[in-house]
């Protein structure tokens, strides 16, 4: 129940982002038509795409709080995970589109100068952002969710976008042209990289890969369980952000069934307590 009540409070989060993101994606494509800032007009779209991240990760924590059924007997976690590589794919389309803006005010320089208060309207959605993004990533290492970890780190990038944006207007103010597209290159690169980090960690967990200096450490556990004499073999994955542990030890030929399931309880009970592994499979071998 613990697992389903943290998967119910990062979407709390999802819905913070939402409501920021059309929040902030109004108020940027107003004020910049207004002003005559392409640049925080080109932030205010890339809000608008944030939205069906966002979406898409909440549409991804709700099934992943659905119980197991007939055909999915470890639960719907892995959910969340794909909805972390959505997440990351829409990041990566944004990250391209900034560098891409940005490359190509090197080559094509704009000459205009927007209104300031395009300028102090994107400073003041950065301050949002930031505020956002810093509870996301305190919400996600609390309830141990890679998808709001990856909400948390697109929002930090839209905070970077949006100051990459007051950089740009205020240098147009002192005929600082490339101060602009030097900035959106190097936010798009930021925000490129976290889109593949996301998506590295994301392809790892659903390819059953798995941290092997961790698994390493479990080994250890295990083999310091009285009446365990070797390890045959272990082995662990991610589901969703679950630990799922199965292994094969040795133990004395002459133990009973009860002396034996003994072990095993003690095993499950090290591993869920030191590694918090959420479910152990132990089978039990002669030596």
């Amino acid at each position: 129940m613990e697992t389903y009540n943290d998967i119910k409070q990062g979407e709390r989060g999802a819905w913070l982002s939402i409501i920021a993101y059309i929040f902030l994606s109004a108020i940027k494509l107003f004020v910049g038509t207004i002003s005559g800032s392409q640049a925080l007009l080109a932030d205010g779209l890339n809000n608008s795409t944030d939205i069906v991240a966002s979406i898409a990760v909440l549409a991804g924590l709700k099934i992943s709080r659905r119980p197991p059924d007939s055909n999915h007997g470890y639960g719907h976690f892995r959910a969340e995970t794909v909805a972390s590589l959505v997440a990351s794919f829409i990041m990566i389309i944004v990250g391209l589109e900034v560098l891409y803006q940005g490359v190509n005010k090197f080559v094509q320089p704009v000459h205009t100068t927007p209104d300031l208060i395009s300028a102090w309207t994107a400073a003041a959605c950065a301050v949002v952002m930031l505020a956002v993004y810093t509870y996301n990533l305190k919400l996600a290492r609390r309830i141990n969710s890679n998808a709001m970890m990856a909400v948390a780190q697109d929002n930090r990038s839209d905070a970077m976008v949006s100051i990459g944006a007051f950089v740009g207007i205020v240098g147009s103010q002192f005929g600082i042209a490339w101060l602009d597209p030097l900035t959106a290159t190097i936010v798009g690169l930021i925000i490129c990289k976290t889109a593949w980090e996301i998506f590295r960690k994301a392809t790892h967990d659903l390819t059953d890969g798995f941290d092997a200096d961790k698994l390493e450490l479990m080994k250890q556990t295990v083999a310091e369980v009285e009446g365990v004499q070797s390890i045959k073999e272990i082995k662990a994955r991610i589901h969703g952000n679950n630990v799922l542990v199965d292994t094969t030890v040795l133990v004395e030929h002459t133990l009973n069934v009860v002396e034996s399931h003994d072990i095993t309880e003690e095993i499950e009970d090290q591993l869920k307590q030191m590694h918090q592994v959420a479910n152990v499979h132990v089978h039990i071998e002669p030596m």
